[in-house]
């Protein structure tokens, strides 16, 4: 559900007591930590029992599982995840008291008060480059707030009150949530178009990023991924609107320049270039190109700010993810099992190649699940194309998330477009037959890596399970 924000956003200590509805998720659960440590009452409710939710109950925080009217008896303000439906028991009593209802991003708003945000955008990338970023501010001294869409394997967290007046936060464009964050600077990874189900067209999705850069301070700066077409447009026209634009890239030209890069087995090294000047090595301990792009945004947003090469680089180097972002889940009979939340048909080519890296002289079988109806029914044929980059493909069905089911718009659409011998690709319709699936086409050597921003990320253990079974 869609819910207006407030022209007048309220600091999170003014508030009353809060609830949230889906706390479970990876944006509202940030929000509630970050205030729940900091010493606004917080409660909330999520039909599923996310691994967001042990941080919070270690901080008191009483999380419900499923959702009931009286769950919001004693709540001042209700914080509503986008996925809610409008008959939704707790949102229904929460219109019947009165009680002030706001979305995500007025809730995540509402903890920035006083703080210098660092926001983090794009259509990809966002929750790697926020925990790099995040990283190498501490690794430098800082000691920032951050909200990060996924668990930190560092911390074990996704969100944390910081001391001093830093707030990085992931800011997501899907629902447009972030023109609200008015951000004292920003990185934008890249901008394709996604998330039409909101935006309608292209045009509209590149403008709403237009949009963005004009929320920045005038004092502040953004950092730019210009080896992206769509983020090196943005580039232009917000240095033309009088803002401090920092490029970083391979590209020629770009302000901070990665050079020579280097891909070998998880790891990803090149050599930093700043006005012709080599600053130094840096070393990532995660694969791909694309995740080299990420940590330079990062590392020149740092530089900006005025720390140090050789700090930020350390923190970069000791970055060691973020759950679901080429995540490894364990290794059993000779075969690697990861998991990563790509769900663009860019995403996917981006998570492929790194994966091959990682591989070496194996195989890679895929499992991916499509998400969303919508993105489905307009990217589902790239996504297919992009799997082809695998040797063996399981494709499930759509997971549906906030839409309801198209019987015309099927996983069958990503599966038919792979460019894979018949043999080679499965199109599955029970959830529960993928994992056995998955494991008849592995062998020693070969890499399982399961795809998507659904459940899919619970295949993972069950094909680990099922071949030490078959090991035994």
């Amino acid at each position: 559900m869609r819910l207006p924000v407030p022209e007048v956003l309220l600091p999170a200590d003014r508030l009353g007591r809060v609830h949230f509805i889906g706390i479970g998720g990876a944006g509202l659960s940030a929000i509630a930590r970050i205030m729940a440590a900091n010493g606004v009452p917080v409660t909330g409710s999520d039909d599923q029992d996310t691994p967001f939710l042990p941080a919070l109950r270690e901080l008191g925080v009483t999380c419900h599982l499923g959702y009931a009217a009286e769950h919001v008896a004693d709540a001042d303000t209700v914080v509503v995840t986008t996925a809610a439906r409008e008959d939704n028991v707790e949102v229904v009593e929460a219109r019947r008291l009165g009680l002030r209802l706001l979305p995500r991003s007025a809730g995540l708003a509402a903890t920035m008060a006083d703080k210098r945000v660092l926001a983090v955008a794009g259509t990809h990338g966002k929750t790697t480059t926020t925990g790099l970023l995040t990283s190498a501010l501490l690794a430098a001294g800082a000691d920032p707030t951050y909200a990060v869409g996924g668990v930190l394997t560092a911390t074990g967290r996704n969100a944390d009150a910081g001391s001093d007046d830093l707030f990085v936060a992931e800011a997501d464009e899907s629902d447009g949530a972030f023109l609200v964050y008015r951000p004292h600077a920003a990185i934008v990874t890249n901008v394709e178009a996604d998330h039409l189900d909101n935006w309608g067209t292209e045009e509209a999705y590149h403008a709403a990023f237009d949009d963005f850069a004009a929320t920045i301070d005038r004092a502040g700066f953004l950092v730019c991924c210009v080896d992206d077409p769509g983020a090196a447009a943005l580039a232009a026209s917000a240095r033309a609107d009088g803002l401090e634009v920092i490029t970083v890239g391979e590209a020629a030209g770009s302000d901070l320049r990665i050079v020579d890069p280097e891909f070998a087995g998880s790891t990803s090294t090149s050599t930093i270039m700043q006005g012709g000047v080599e600053l130094g090595r840096l070393s990532l301990g995660i694969p791909g190109r694309h995740y080299l792009l990420d940590a330079a945004a990062a590392l020149a947003m740092g530089l900006r700010l005025g720390h140090s090469f050789d700090a930020l680089a350390a923190g970069l180097a000791a970055f060691t993810g973020t759950g679901r972002r080429m995540e490894l889940k364990g290794e059993a009979g000779g075969i690697r099992v990861y998991d990563s939340y790509a769900h663009h048909h860019v995403e996917i080519a981006g998570d492929l190649q790194a994966a091959r890296s990682v591989v070496g002289d194996g195989r890679l079988v895929v499992a991916f699940q499509p998400h969303l109806v919508s993105r489905t029914r307009i990217f589902g044929a790239q996504m297919g194309q992009a799997l082809g980059a695998a040797d063996e493909v399981v494709v499930l069905d759509v997971y549906l998330a906030r839409e309801d089911a198209d019987p015309a718009v099927t996983g069958a659409l990503v599966a038919d477009a792979v460019p894979l011998p018949d043999e080679c690709v499965a199109f599955v319709t029970d959830f529960d037959a993928a994992p056995a699936e998955l494991v008849r086409r592995a062998r020693p050597g070969d890499l399982v890596l399961t795809l998507g921003a659904g459940s899919v990320t619970a295949l993972g253990p069950a094909v680990l399970s099922l071949l030490r079974e078959r090991d035994a």
